[in-house]
Parts: structure tokens; sequence; C-alpha cells
């Protein structure tokens, strides 16, 4: 009679079960369909706005990359700390550069909590090579072509330009870059290499668990930090005959053990190489992590005024703005910010940037009268992207080079030319306001036209949401393939 009875209460329990999930499901399913119905609407949308401007039949864009580059060495790491056996701090803390175990503790658990990426120069070379060897040997672990210069010049030869690019390599490396990139630089046997400990969202180390994928760089440079190309890169300039001059990959100066005025006659040079370019020629400058404010003012008096656009990500963007209204370097910002936020930091920019060039060129004074006005911003996060375009300015198709970043910010992380909507979802909310400032316009996301452009002042401003991929293949580099991308629909 008990068995009996087991068997009978097993029987019903079993369809009782199955009742259940069935039932889920159908309580689910028509929210999971709406959701990936929205998903490939907007996906749709996205790329119909990016072919809306084709480069087809039309002469393959030129465009001059400096500075610089290196070997991208990327694992796991949590998994590299582990190996080491470096433990997690209890103090959380910032350094502006590393010399020991310690530092490289404190200054991983600061940015890696909150998902923040950063890079840091490692002054002691016997540890960098140390991390460099256990990294060697971690499972999982690829090479790749980096820093900010090659990294740009890779995707625009991918999306039609032709490309000379400004960097002393290593033969080895010279040969995996694309036919349509031309070096301008001498060879050196040992390139530099960059240590970039990934991480995903949700990812443990001790006590502590990141609240989005991102990247810790760890770099040691002989090269980089002396731009050692410049003089061949300026002098293949003239033949060249660019469409775009693209500057980045400067941090590599950032807390550098220069001599004494090294750095400053570099980027005097720099700057003279700058304003020297022909004035329709535009010159853009990508921004990275910059915590020596010495450098950061440097940058003001002689990069940022010969440049027409600059590019940015969200950590970057209250760090220049922070500098620019006389307040410290913000080492740490929000890693998810409103798009409010982001707005009215990125007009900030652009008034300061573009009142001082104004006051520059009313002045006699001869290197501030070379200066150009601010005519094109753009800003990167992980929920969206956003443009300031001056209107009547050189740079064109603002609405189908946001679409582009935006969807070339899902194709890097995600490591495929093909967008996968099942491994994506949007994480900008459904209408965001344009400011801060009570009473502000709020704009709804439609899924029909995703990219929202408006006009304001002098300028255009658009905004992308982007498909944040959910299965993370590689973040760094992307900020220079997202700005690249963004720059090649607009010369």
């Amino acid at each position: 009679m008990e068995g009996g009875g087991t068997v009978s209460w097993m029987k019903y329990g079993s369809f009782v079960s199955l009742l259940v999930v069935l039932l889920a499901l159908w309580f689910r399913s028509p929210q999971n369909a709406e959701l990936d119905d929205r998903l490939d609407t907007v996906l749709s949308s996205l790329l119909r706005a990016e072919r809306k401007v084709g480069m087809n039949n039309v002469a393959r864009p030129k465009v001059a990359v400096g500075f610089g580059g290196c070997v991208d060495l990327i694992v796991d790491g949590v998994s590299l700390l582990n190996k080491i056996g470096l433990l997690p701090t209890e103090k959380p803390l910032h350094h502006d550069y590393l010399e020991n175990a310690e530092q490289l503790s404190q200054s991983f658990a600061y940015f890696f909590a909150p998902g923040a990426a950063a890079e840091r120069f490692m002054l002691n070379d016997t540890f960098f090579s140390e991390l460099v060897e256990g990294a060697r040997d971690l499972p999982g672990n690829r090479w790749s072509v980096g820093g900010n210069a090659p990294v740009m010049a890779g995707r625009m030869a991918t999306e039609g330009c032709d490309v000379l690019l400004g960097g002393s390599f290593s033969p080895d490396f010279t040969d995996v870059l694309s036919q349509h990139i031309t070096v301008a630089g001498h060879v050196v046997e040992e390139p530099d290499i960059h240590l970039i400990l990934e991480y995903p969202s949700g990812a443990s180390w001790g006590h502590y668990t990141s609240r989005r994928a991102n990247r810790y760089i760890i770099h040691s440079d002989d090269h980089n930090p002396y731009l050692s190309s410049m003089e061949e890169f300026a002098a293949k300039l003239d033949n060249f005959r660019p469409d775009l001059l693209v500057v980045g990959g400067l941090q590599m100066m950032d807390n550098f053990p220069f001599q004494s005025g090294e750095r400053d006659a570099l980027l005097s040079r720099l700057a003279d190489l700058l304003s020297s370019s022909s004035p329709q020629i535009g010159v853009h400058f990508e921004m990275a992590s910059f915590v020596e404010e010495s450098i950061m003012e440097d940058l003001l008096h002689y990069v940022i005024p010969h440049a027409d656009s600059l590019g940015m990500n969200e950590q970057e963007l209250p760090n220049l703005l922070s500098l620019l209204k006389g307040s410290n370097i913000t080492v740490l910002s929000d890693p998810n910010p409103r798009v409010a936020t982001v707005l009215d930091q990125m007009r900030e920019v652009y008034r300061i940037l573009n009142q001082r060039s104004k006051e520059g060129s009313e002045e006699r004074d001869t290197d501030s009268a070379k200066s150009k006005p601010l005519t094109r911003l753009h800003v990167h996060t992980l929920a969206f992207q956003a443009m300031i375009v001056t209107r009547g300015s050189q740079w064109k198709n603002t609405m189908s080079a946001t679409a582009k970043a935006s969807l070339t910010a899902n194709r890097h992380v995600c490591g495929s030319n093909d967008i996968d909507p099942t491994k994506a979802r949007l994480i900008m909310d459904d209408s965001f306001s344009v400011s801060r400032r009570e009473g502000s316009q709020r704009i709804p996301l439609q899924e029909t036209r995703p990219v929202s452009c408006w006009d304001e002042d002098d300028y255009e401003i658009c905004v992308a949401p982007v498909l944040v991929c959910t299965d993370v293949y590689q973040t760094a580099g992307g900020g220079d393939n997202i700005s690249a991308a963004g720059l090649v629909l607009q010369i």
C-alpha cells in the first residue's frame, strides 16, 4: 500500500513539475520574445544606418596615424594574480605608477571592483619581467598587435582606408599588418610588451567582484615614450597627403622617468608637426588613461589646441574636464554614467576648449594663432556612443558614424564581425534626458531609429545605444577600434 502510494505520488509529482515548467515557459516566452524582437530591430536599424554611407566607388581615404606600438600579451587578470600568489589587498589604493607587488595589488583592486579601465607604468623592470614570464605560461593567453596607433590603423585599413603608421616595430610585427598599412619608423629587435589583465563582469578576486568587464594594463616601455618614429613619420607625411592625421599613444609618456626637459622637447616637436600640417587636414587626438597632472597640462598646451577632433571614454572625459576647470585630475569616475551626465560634460569641454581657441587666436602669440577650434568630440561608453559635431565643419555623416561606432563596440568585444543578438543586451535606458538641467527634454529610444540626433547652438549631437556584448572576448583596444570606425565615415 505504501509502495503504491509512493509510485502514484511520483507519477503525479512528475506531471505537476512538468506543468509548472510549461506554465513558466508560457508566461516567460512572450517577454523573452519581445526582448529578442527588440534587440533584432535595434540591430537591423543600426546596420541600416551604418550602410547609409558606403565607401564603394570612392577612392580609399588616406589616414596618417602615430605613434608607437607594442605586442599585447592578453591574459585573465585574476588567474595571473592567483598564479603569482598575489593576495587581494585590504586597502584598494590609487598609484600613479607601480614599483612592487603590494602596489599592484592595491591598484588592481582599486579599479577592478568598479570595473574601470586603467593603465599603469611599471618602474620595476625585474618585477615586470616576472609578470610577463608568469603570463607566458598561463593557459588561454593570447598575443596580438597592440598600441593605440597600430590598433586604430588596423581598424581603418579594415574599413577601407590606406594608412601611414608611425612606429618603430620588429620585423615580426610588421609582417602581420594589413597590406594597406605603410610603416614609418625604424626597426627594433625587441618590441615593447604590454600586459593586458582582462576580467569579465562578475569576476571575483578575494572579496572583490567586478561590476563590469574591463582590463588593467601594465607596461614598462623602452621605445614608445620617446616617439622615436616621429621624424620619419613627418618626412613621409608630405608625399602621403593624408585626409586625416590621428595622434594616440601619448599615455606612454605618463610617469615615465625622462631627463629634465626631455618630454617637453618631444611634445614641442609634435606641436610643430601638427601645426605645420595643412589646415584642410583634420587632426584627431585619442585620449587615454593619464594620471600625471603635468603631462595633462602639457597636452593642453602642445597637442589639444592643434586637434579639431577628440576621442575618449567615460573615465577620460571627466578627467579632462576637471583639469580644464582648474581642479585636480579625477582618477576614478562612474564607469556607467547616465547619458545626461556625459552630454553635459561634453558640452562643457566643447565650450571651454573653443573659448580658449578663440582667445588664443585673438592674441598675437604665433603658437596660439595656429590653434584650431574643436569641431568634433566623440565619447564612447559601455552603454552608448555620443558625438558632438560642429555644423558646417568638415566632419560629415554623424548619424551613420555614431551607428558604426556602436556596432564596432560589439564586434570588437565579442571578437566577431557578425553580431549575435543572443550574445548582447541593451543597458541604456528606454529614454534619456538631454541634460541634467531641470525641465530638460527626454528622448525615447526608438527601436526603428535608435540613433537620436538633434541640433543645439552651433553643433549637432548624436547618441546611439550599444548592443553590449555578453560573451566577452576582449575589451582592450575597444576604444581605439570604436573611435577609428567612427572617424572612417566622417572624412
